[in-house]
């Protein structure tokens, strides 16, 4: 574990994380990233959501800095995408597609810029309307669009049925994409290097920091790449056992303003 001293970048998660269950962004979070940020560390954003949900978040924060789309897959900033994204091949989105679709699970696909699904009656689109910026594109035949697909999420309240899932696509897709629940609700497939530990090793690489002088705070199993490339790592106090056990520390929730107190021990602990 890096010292709070030696911290140059502070890498954070959007849901579960820096903003609460209703997706509203808490003052307190923003009031501490700006103090972080005035005491000269940076901080920027990694996400699972597409830039179009990230992008308001970072103009709250003032973030000046690159941020990482699709769990790190597409880096961007406020003048657009940095250097070529990362999706997943045609085939392997197609098979991940069958999959989802032979178990009766909902799949949303993000490509070129939309959102598509095949119907917007599944309870937890209200929700993905606010997390990212965008209306879904219903489309019968989602298999048509896997040309350039940045992610594919499987929609679905069955926890035992999305963990069952994760193990049986990891394994049909045979390392060829990155798969990972980013909610309990939702399972994530992005590109091989589309994972927050490559995401998190782009970011520092661009930002000129080394690794192990960045801190990167999260909650859900897709965060445990960066945890485990990271300097500090830092779990919200809501997030799953194996995800605290992974962390360095572990802050309050998010809907306890968790971020907040994060950074406040981390300035104090900066002296």
């Amino acid at each position: 574990m890096t010292a709070a001293a030696d911290i140059r970048l502070l890498v954070c998660d959007i849901d579960g994380t820096l903003v609460r269950h209703d997706k509203s962004l808490p003052d307190a979070n923003v009031a501490a990233i700006r103090r972080l940020m005035d005491s000269g560390v940076p901080v920027t954003l990694i996400s699972a959501r597409p830039p179009s949900g990230m992008l308001w978040i970072a103009q709250a924060l003032g973030i000046a800095v690159p941020y990482g789309a699709f769990n790190g897959g597409t880096l961007f900033d406020s003048d657009g995408v940095i250097g070529a994204p990362h999706r997943l091949p045609p085939d392997v989105a197609a098979r991940i597609l069958a999959m989802l679709t032979q178990a009766g699970v909902d799949a949303w696909l993000f490509a070129h810029t939309h959102w598509y699904a095949t119907d917007d009656r599944n309870p937890h689109v209200p929700r993905e309307r606010l997390s990212s910026g965008l209306e879904p594109t219903l489309q019968r035949d989602l298999s048509a669009l896997c040309d350039e697909v940045d992610k594919i999420v499987g929609v679905s309240d069955d926890g035992a049925l999305l963990q069952s899932l994760e193990s049986a696509i990891r394994q049909a897709t045979a390392g060829h994409a990155t798969v990972a629940l980013s909610q309990l609700y939702f399972l994530d497939a992005t590109a091989v290097l589309a994972n927050k530990g490559d995401g998190v090793a782009l970011l520092a690489r661009t930002l000129n920091v080394p690794l192990d002088c960045v801190a990167v705070i999260g909650d859900m199993p897709n965060d445990l790449p960066m945890f485990a490339r990271a300097g500090l790592s830092i779990a919200m106090g809501q997030a799953p056992d194996a995800v605290r056990a992974a962390a360095d520390w572990t802050t309050e929730s998010n809907e306890r303003d968790g971020v907040a107190l994060a950074i406040d021990r981390l300035l104090r602990e900066r002296g």
